[in-house]
């Protein structure tokens, strides 16, 4: 456009749904296929959930009902309802609610009149009801467009909403939900809302004992002492001390699970500081006081600021913006009077307070002079110029984008050369490995530093205090479908779930999908990318007769230019997941230690259920360390790998 051609018609002016359909993550974060519990069908889902859980608070309907049935999601609750003359001004005006008078909703989530206008507009089906003193009003909508305006008519149903919707796959593409982190996130609501109960397709979540059972939820082993509960009018905490490495918090905002922290999870961290050591009377290292900590921290807020749309990092400095303490103060003098008074009554817990944090301090001075020396080793290698091709965003910076940014972990010059050529140096860094990793299963954290590979990784995604300070939000696994590369997947698994436990925890660790086949037709000037032999014969039947079939056997057959397809937003993530019943120890035992003849059975097992699906030419990986994907949910070796383990 030259300076004549701009002129009045040059500015354009949006509607509010187009505005929301072209610029999605400026309101729910990303996209995604549903692969990873922060992609926009989730955020979705979740922001209508988070006006019915506000009702909730507010003391209106102890129920929530969720449905989702071939991509139609439903949500009924039984709180107030819309009030009847303001239903379409709530589900498609921007910067409408009730949220903005603290009198009606006095800590919610959702305050700036934004969320439901968001799946409205991204929702290519959209109906919402509210049923009101024997009344209803009735709207619907596609891409935020109304459809349907039915006029106002009696009913027999209860009071409060319900709202149905159909994520746009003209947006969203083809995704899929999954019920874990559904599931997931409805625990979540449940235990920070003690006496809601949610229906999920038929299955009931309900909490007793508020955030003593997440915690239980999500150890995988005892804590070393019963954890501590503590109560407040605008405050919950539970803690306890697990055997991992790192402290290990789960933050909560008016029922908001800031993934990120924030203010409440930094005034939490430096008040148990404080309290502990006027407690021993003993001025102990912070590190010290918090290694292996485990806790659970939720807080309500009057008109929350967050520093992102999702809200995954509380920025308020303030309980309540018109009066009352700073965040910092209220949590400090709560935890100051409450945990103080338990330590008095519960001498044991005491005594097992003080032991972990001497324990912790006498391996600080054991490790010391082996982490300086591992960190000037780390220097002296340049790390950001030879093993580490760094990235420009962080997902510990405050950036729009953080959430994007990755981390490639590969094996060898070409594979590493591949993704670095075609990667999004904005978003997208990689870390060469060189040959296998050590395995180590069994050894103490001190080969963390004094093995080169794990120190440079470590430093690499800046974990060794902890994932406050993380700084990718996805770390990936990029090795080739062979033997060697099912290997180093399992030897980079048995790494972080020994000492770094967290990254797998809260959904950081995944395994890239590449594909097996490239089937193309020249005649067509056509080419289909195959991750299976399903799709291959289904390319192959599309593109017509005798069409050329490459089969890929490594990463760097694969060129620059093809690889582009295969990291940018079609991207195919496996994630690395724990379930609820795995304990850490007993799982690296089983399938990292000594031989046993159950490992034997349940190898020689697997194999035989998958036989029949793997062909002479094409072995797809099988479930036989479903070890590794039925415990954590990742692509699986070989059978010559896996005979290998017998």
């Amino acid at each position: 456009m030259t300076a004549a051609d701009y002129k009045d018609d040059s500015i354009k002016t949006l509607e509010w749904n187009e505005h929301i359909r072209r610029r999605p993550g400026m309101y729910i974060g990303k996209l995604g296929d549903g692969s990873a519990p922060e992609d926009g069908i989730y955020v979705l889902t979740k922001e209508v959930l988070d006006n019915s859980i506000d009702e909730f608070m507010m003391g209106f309907g102890k129920t929530i009902e969720l449905t989702i049935s071939d991509k139609l999601v439903s949500i009924r609750d039984y709180g107030r309802g819309i009030p009847l003359g303001k239903v379409h001004d709530a589900a498609a005006r921007m910067n409408t609610g009730a949220k903005y008078d603290s009198k009606v909703f006095k800590k919610s989530v959702g305050l700036n009149g934004v969320g439901i206008k968001a799946v409205n507009a991204l929702s290519s089906h959209f109906r919402i009801q509210s049923f009101r003193d024997g009344r209803a009003k009735s709207l619907s909508y596609s891409a935020g467009n109304v459809l349907l305006d039915e006029p106002e008519q009696e009913t027999r149903e209860a009071n409060g909403t319900l709202t149905e919707f159909i994520p746009d796959e003209s947006v969203f593409g083809q995704y899929t939900f999954i019920n874990e982190y559904l599931e997931s996130l409805l625990k979540n609501y449940v235990f920070l809302n003690t006496g809601l109960t949610i229906v999920f397709n038929g299955v009931k979540f309900f909490s007793k004992n508020g955030l003593l059972d997440l915690l239980n939820e999500n150890m995988s082993s005892p804590g070393l002492y019963p954890p501590i509960r503590l109560q407040g009018e605008d405050i919950e905490l539970a803690i306890t001390h697990g055997n991992q490495y790192v402290e290990d918090y789960y933050s909560f905002v008016n029922g908001q699970f800031t993934t990120q922290g924030g203010t409440h999870l930094q005034a939490f961290r430096e008040a148990y500081v404080r309290t502990i050591r006027e407690f021993f009377r003993k001025d102990f290292e912070a590190s010290d006081i918090r290694t292996s900590i485990i806790a659970a921290v939720s807080i309500k807020v009057v008109e929350p600021v967050f520093e992102s749309q999702t809200k995954t990092r509380l920025g308020s400095k303030d309980m309540d913006p018109a009066k009352g303490p700073t965040i910092s103060r209220y949590v400090g003098d709560f935890i100051k009077k409450e945990l103080d008074n338990y330590l008095h009554r519960n001498p044991e817990t005491a005594e097992a307070i003080l032991r972990k944090i001497v324990e912790a301090e006498k391996e600080r001075k054991e490790m010391a002079g082996i982490r300086k020396i591992a960190r000037e080793r780390a220097k002296k290698v340049t790390l950001h110029n030879s093993k580490l091709r760094d990235c420009r965003v962080h997902f510990s910076d405050n950036h729009e984008r953080a959430s994007e940014s990755s981390l490639f972990i590969t094996e060898g010059d070409s594979a590493s050369g591949s993704i670095t050529k075609s990667r999004d140096a904005n978003t997208q860094g990689v870390f060469s490995l060189k040959g296998k990793p050590l395995n180590s299963f069994g050894m103490t954290k001190k080969v963390v530093y004094e093995n080169e590979e794990f120190n440079l990784l470590q430093a690499a995604l800046n974990i060794e205090d902890g994932l406050e300070n993380l700084r990718y939000n996805k770390v990936i696994i990029a090795t080739d479908a062979d033997d060697d590369g099912m290997h180093i997947r399992l030897l980079l698994i048995t790494f972080f779930l020994q000492f770094f436990p967290d990254l797998i925890k809260h959904n950081h660790l995944f395994i890239l999908q590449t594909p097996l086949f490239r089937v193309r037709n020249a005649k067509k000037g056509c080419t289909k990318y195959c991750y299976n032999p399903a799709e291959r014969e289904h390319a192959i039947r599309e593109l017509g007769p005798k069409p050329e079939i490459t089969r890929f056997k490594g990463l760097g057959e694969i060129s620059p230019d093809e690889f582009r397809h295969f990291i940018g937003p079609d991207i195919r993530l496996e994630p690395v997941r724990l379930k609820k019943n795995d304990t850490i120890p007993g799982l690296l035992e089983f399938y990292m230690g000594k031989n046993t003849p159950e490992r034997q059975n349940f190898i020689i097992d697997n194999l035989r259920i998958e036989e029949d699906r793997v062909e002479e030419d094409n072995p797809i990986p099988v479930s036989a360390v479903q070890a590794t994907t039925e415990v954590l949910s990742v692509s699986v070796p070989e059978p010559e790998e896996l005979m290998e383990l017998i």
